[in-house]
């Protein structure tokens, strides 16, 4: 189950990499910087612009869809990116903060040296992809969706992640700090070394997923009541 020594599953890179952003960058305009399938988007500020299915697009449109992205060392201060879909696309070195990320689905996609602060994330869906040398800051994370993901020097503090679906994913690369977890799901997923500190842990689903992860003193004592139900044992008072 859950192994709380600090000898086991701590070997690797933990900590990401900052974006490779460069000191200057382009304003991005629309409609000409919207996102269109097989588009490269590079070097381009983005920030306080609508990419949503809003006033950018020049037909009403309930969701925008695009596939096979490529977006490298932007960045988006406050942008909306809500409702998009971003399939087999692929964002490097960027930053996002402020940002409407809120129900943005993405299919076999990745992220790469990114950092995400204070964003709305609800209901995000990064599924099937890759997360490496990604920090989530501060970011409203509930109900987002990573199924079947792999996770490589991923950074979660202070995020609200409560009913968060992780099934299936690959977590070793992964530390969860101050982050509020009620809820989230972990089943069949890989934990050998994944770290968590001053979480909220409540009601989580799949804690025979656990095996190898590690936890604080406080966060173990606190996940005991789960650890007891998960193997079916009865406390009294």
């Amino acid at each position: 189950m859950v192994d709380h020594r600090r000898g086991r599953g701590g070997a690797g890179k933990t900590v990401p990499a900052q974006p490779r952003q460069p000191s200057v960058l382009d304003t991005a305009r629309l409609p000409d910087h919207l996102f269109v399938s097989e588009g490269s988007y590079r070097r381009l500020d983005y920030s306080d612009l609508d990419l949503s299915a809003g006033a950018a697009w020049s037909v009403e449109v309930e969701s925008v869809e695009v596939e096979s992205v490529e977006v490298e060392q932007c960045r988006f201060g406050g942008t909306d990116l809500s409702t998009v879909t971003l399939d087999r696309s692929r964002v490097t070195d960027c930053v996002f903060e402020r940002a409407n990320l809120a129900n943005l689905r993405a299919t076999g996609s990745s992220l790469t040296r990114v950092r995400l602060a204070t964003s709305r994330m609800t209901g995000f869906t990064w599924a099937d992809g890759r997360v490496r040398d990604v920090t989530f800051d501060e970011c409203r994370l509930d109900l987002s969706n990573w199924r079947y993901t792999g996770f490589s020097a991923a950074a979660f503090t202070n995020c609200n992640l409560t009913r968060a679906d992780f099934s299936h994913s690959d977590l070793t690369g992964a530390r969860f700090v101050n982050c509020d977890l009620t809820g989230a799901q972990f089943s069949h997923a890989k934990m050998a070394g994944t770290r968590f500190a001053g979480c909220v842990l409540a009601g989580i689903g799949g804690l025979t997923s656990w095996d190898g992860a590690v936890l604080s003193g406080h966060d173990l004592i606190a996940l005991s009541y789960e650890l007891a139900s998960a193997l079916g044992i009865r406390i009294e008072e």
